[in-house]
C-alpha cells in the first residue's frame, strides 16, 4: 500500500513519528548516513511537500497548514494510523519478529499453497535483464524472449518473491492481479500483459517494456510545474483508462504518479497504467472495506472501510492537484497526520498558484476531491466536465454508475420519479451535456427514445473476461430485465442524474426551489403519514411518523420543501434520525 505500509505496526499509545530530514527537490538524495535506513528514492517518499514554483508565495505554505489545525489541539487524538497498519501487517504478514503476532487473518506460512498453476518455463523463454524498479513486494526487471515470434523483443518483468507470500490474502492478491492484467484488453493507456510464469522461489509477470520513466519523475523533473494544457494531456489519458477500468468492474486502488509509466522518452508518448497488485472486482452496488492504496493518495472512504471504485477518483484528484501547483493538497510529517488531513482538512485553492488558474480546472478539481464520495464525479463524468471540453483525444466512454442511478429510479416510487422529472427540468445546458452524451451512447431509436433492452446490448460492446469476473455483466442483464417503459431523454435525464452531486454545486439552491416549484403545480399531491412512509419503505415506527410530519404541509397536506428534497434523496429508514 505504498506509504501506509513502510512502517511497522507502533506498539499501543499514541506517538507520532519522526521523520527524517527531506531530500532535495531534484531527487539527489544526500549518502546515508552509517546505522540510519537509507533514504527513498524520490521527493514524494519524503515526508517534505514539493515547494512552491511560484516566488511570490511562501515556500509550502498551502501544505504546511494542514497539519498545524490538528496539531494545536492540547491532546492528540487517537492516531488513525494504527489500525491501518496493524490491517496491513496481516495482510502481509509484515509483524516484526520480536512483536506478538496478530490472530485475525494471519495462516501459519508452513500451510500455504504457494502453487498458482503458471507456466514452469520461464528461464527457458526469458532472459532477465538490470532491475528497473522496485516496490514493497517484488521488482521488475527488463528481459529479452528467448525464442518464438517474439524473439529478442525486450519486456519488463515484474518479479514477485514467495517467501514474502506469508500469508492467504498475500498469495491471492497475486493470483488477483494475475486475473485482472489477463482479462484486461484493449485501452492504449494500459499497460499490456503477456505471460505469468512461475518456479520455486518466485512469481513471474511479463508486460510489455515502457521505457519513458514514471510520471513521477517526470514531474520532478520540470523546472516550473504543468501548465492546464499540458496538465489536460496527462489528466485524459488517466481519466480514460480508468473509466475503462471502473466499466469492466475493476477498481485500481493504488493510483499515484509513480504506477504511471511514458512507454518512451518522446514528450508526447502515452501514459501507461501499471501494477494491480492492491486491486480488485466491484459490482456498482457493492462496497469494499479493506484497506489499501498510498497515504497520500488514499480516498477518506477507504479509511472508513466502506468505498467503490470513487476512491480511484480521489486519488486521480491528488494527483491533478500536484499537476496544477506543484504540491500535495494533504500533507504532514507522519503517516497518523497525513490520514488526519485526509480525514478532516480540506485542500487549500485559496493560494498561489489557484487564483491565477482558470475557475473551471478549480472546480474540477474540487469536484475530484470531495469527502464525501457520493459527490465526487465519476472518471466518465470527468471526462464531460468543461474544462476537459475541446480537447482532442477525449472519448467519453459509457458509465456505469448510469445503471445504478437508472435502476434505482425505476425501482422508486411514482412520487419520488415526479420528484426527480421536476428537479431534471432545472438542468441547464453544460449540466445536460454528460446526460446526453450517456443517453447516445446507449443508442436511442429514430423516435428518441432507448429501450431497457439497450443497456445489456450497448454494455457488451465495451465487454472483457474481467467485466465476467466482476459480475458487472450480471447487474447490466438485471436493469436490461426491468419492466418498464422506454425512455426518452428527459426522462432519462431525471433517472440518471446524481441529486448528491447536483447538491454539492452552488447552484443546488436554485435547482431545488424551482425543482419544487415544478412539482407542485405537476406532480405533488395530498399524502398521508402512512402512505408517505409506505413511499419510502418505511415500517409502522412512532417516531419515524413524528419526524415525517414535517415533510407535509398542514395547509393542503401535500409535501413541503424539506419532504421534496428529501424525497430526491431516496431516503430510507437508515437515514431517518431516531427520536
Amino acid at each position: 500500500m505504498g506509504l501506509c505500509h513502510g512502517k511497522q505496526i507502533q506498539s499501543p499509545g499514541f506517538q507520532e513519528e519522526e521523520s527524517p530530514e527531506p531530500l532535495p527537490i531534484n531527487g539527489d538524495a544526500p549518502p546515508p548516513v552509517a546505522g540510519t535506513p537509507k533514504q527513498p528514492k524520490f521527493p514524494f517518499y519524503s515526508p517534505s511537500p514539493l515547494p512552491s514554483s511560484y516566488k511570490n508565495s511562501p515556500a509550502n505554505s498551502s501544505v504546511t497548514s494542514t497539519p498545524l489545525r490538528f496539531l494545536k489541539r492540547p491532546f492528540p487524538p487517537p492516531s488513525p494510523a494504527k489500525h491501518i497498519k496493524a490491517l496491513l501487517a496481516r495482510r502481509h504478514g509484515s509483524v516484526k519478529p520480536n512483536e506478538a503476532s496478530i490472530p485475525e487473518g494471519c495462516e501459519a506460512e508452513l500451510g500455504l499453497d504457494k502453487s498458482f498453476g503458471f507456466s514452469k518455463q520461464f528461464s527457458s523463454k526469458y532472459e532477465l535483464g538490470e532491475e528497473v524498479g522496485r516496490g514493497h513486494f517484488g521488482y521488475t526487471c527488463s528481459a529479452k524472449t528467448k525464442k518464438g515470434d517474439m524473439k529478442g523483443e525486450e519486456l519488463a518483468v515484474k518479479v514477485i518473491p514467495k517467501a514474502k507470500m506469508t500469508t492467504a490474502i498475500a498469495i491471492e492478491d497475486v493470483r488477483r492481479e494475475v486475473r485482472i492484467l489477463s482479462a484486461l484488453s484493449g485501452h492504449k493507456n494500459l499497460v499490456h500483459f503477456y505471460d505469468a510464469c512461475e518456479d520455486e522461489d518466485n512469481v513471474y509477470i511479463v508486460m510489455e517494456l515502457c521505457k519513458g520513466g514514471e510520471l513521477l519523475n517526470r514531474i520532478l523533473s520540470r523546472v516550473e510545474k504543468y501548465s492546464e494544457e499540458d496538465a489536460k494531456v496527462v489528466i485524459v489519458q488517466i481519466l480514460s483508462v480508468v473509466a475503462f477500468c471502473h466499466l469492466q468492474g475493476v477498481v485500481h486502488r493504488d493510483l499515484k504518479p509513480e504506477n504511471f509509466l511514458f512507454t518512451s522518452k518522446d514528450e508526447n508518448s502515452d501514459l501507461k497504467v501499471i501494477d494491480f497488485g492492491l486491486s480488485d472486482f466491484v459490482k456498482p452496488d457493492e462496497r469494499l472495506n479493506d484497506i489499501v492504496g498510498s497515504a497520500y493518495y488514499v480516498a477518506p472512504e477507504v479509511l472508513h472501510r466502506s468505498y467503490g471504485t470513487e476512491g480511484d477518483m480521489w486519488s486521480i484528484g491528488v494527483i491533478a492537484y500536484i499537476l496544477l501547483c506543484g504540491s500535495r493538497p494533504f500533507w504532514a510529517r507522519t503517516e497518523s497526520g497525513i490520514f488526519r488531513a485526509v480525514l478532516k482538512a480540506e485542500p487549500n485553492f485559496e493560494e498561489a498558484p489557484w487564483p491565477t488558474l482558470s475557475a473551471q480546472a478549480k472546480d474540477f478539481d474540487q469536484r475530484l476531491l470531495n469527502k464525501d464520495c457520493r459527490k465526487r464525479m465519476t472518471a466518465a463524468q470527468a471526462l464531460s466536465h468543461p474544462w476537459l471540453k475541446n480537447h482532442h483525444d477525449i472519448k467519453i466512454p459509457i458509465d456505469i454508475v448510469i445503471y445504478k442511478h437508472v435502476k434505482a429510479y425505476i425501482c422508486s416510487s411514482s412520487l419520488r420519479k415526479a420528484a426527480l422529472r421536476a428537479i431534471a427540468k432545472t438542468l441547464t445546458v453544460p449540466q445536460l451535456v454528460y446526460l446526453r452524451e450517456q443517453f447516445e451512447l446507449l443508442g436511442p431509436n429514430k423516435g428518441g427514445y432507448i429501450l431497457m433492452q439497450n443497456f445489456k446490448t450497448v454494455l457488451m460492446r465495451y465487454s472483457t473476461d474481467a467485466m465476467k469476473d466482476s459480475r458487472v455483466v450480471d447487474f447490466a442483464n438485471i436493469v436490461s430485465s426491468l419492466q418498464y417503459r422506454k425512455l426518452d431523454l428527459e426522462e432519462f435525464a431525471a433517472a440518471a442524474l446524481s441529486v448528491y452531486q447536483l447538491e454539492s454545486m452552488d447552484t443546488w439552491e436554485q435547482h431545488a426551489r424551482r425543482g419544487f416549484e415544478l412539482f407542485d403545480k405537476e406532480g405533488n399531491r395530498p399524502i398521508m403519514i402512512e402512505e408517505l412512509a409506505s413511499e419510502l419503505g418505511l415500517g409502522p415506527s412512532v417516531p419515524v411518523h413524528v419526524v415525517l410530519q414535517d415533510w407535509i404541509r398542514h395547509s393542503d397536506g401535500k409535501l413541503s420543501f424539506l419532504g421534496f428534497v428529501k424525497l430526491l434523496h431516496g431516503v430510507s429508514s437508515r437515514s431517518i434520525p431516531k427520536v
